[in-house]
Order: structure tokens, then sequence, then C-alpha cells
């Protein structure tokens, strides 16, 4: 049996909440780049221009590559030989509340979608966890 702090999860959470926020994937910013290439419409090229451009002040900056840093979504694999010291859920909601507010990304979550109040730290995530043979975490 492996055992991991929620801390340690909490620690993850926080830094890809950041990261997702502030790198593409190479796949997603070679997508861009091509569809640049090929846009024939004036309008759309020069959208994805400064798209470009945001990746590229965004990436030498450490800033988010967009304003509305949207709503954490979480997807957990936790192998069935891993004992989590702490509550997994609140670990991984005090990570995406820290990394919103260490990456100084926009809170935008309303807790009820009828009263329209913004939560003031993105949480609750939306979380999907799967339970996996073996003793590894993936986050």
């Amino acid at each position: 049996m492996r055992n991991i702090a929620a801390k340690e999860i909490e620690d993850t959470v926080a830094r890809l909440c950041v990261k997702a926020n502030r790198e593409l994937p190479e796949d997603v910013a070679r997508a861009i780049e091509e569809a640049r290439l090929r846009e024939s419409w004036r309008g759309a090229r020069d959208t994805l221009d400064i798209l470009e451009k945001n990746m590229s002040l965004a990436r030498k900056k450490g800033l988010p590559v967009c304003q509305d840093t949207g709503f954490a979504c979480v997807f957990a694999e936790i192998g069935q030989d891993i004992h989590i010291d702490g509550c997994f859920e609140n670990a991984v909601n005090a990570g995406v509340r820290r990394g919103y507010e260490e990456g100084f990304l926009r809170k935008s979550v309303v807790g009820d979608p009828l009263r329209r109040l913004n939560t003031g730290d993105n949480t609750p995530s939306a979380l999907t966890v799967h339970l996996v043979p073996g003793d590894k975490l993936r986050i």
C-alpha cells in the first residue's frame, strides 16, 4: 500500500492549474499555426495572428494564455493500492484555490447558477475520478 499526503495532491493540482492556463499543449499551438497558414479569410487569419501573438507573450512573460481562465476540470486515476492521507476532494479544491490565487488567474466560477454569486476562489472544481489497478495516482 502506497501512502500519498493530501498536501502533495494539493501542491500538484495548484501547479497544474497554473500550467494549464499558461501553456497550451504543443499539438494545439501547432494546430493554430497550421490553421493560420491555411486560412484564406483575412478576418479569421487576423484573429489567429492575435491568438499566436498572445500565446507567445504568455509563454515569455509567464501569463495566462487567455483572460478567461475557465472552470477547473480535474481528472484523476487513483490506483487501488493507494491510501490518501486526508480528503482527496478537499485537497483537489485546495489546489485549485491556491493555483488560481498564486497564478493570478481570473476567478469566474459561480456557486449557484440562479443567483450567479461568484465563489471568489474558482471552486468547487469539476472532479472526475477513475479507480484503476496499481499504486499510481495520475492527475
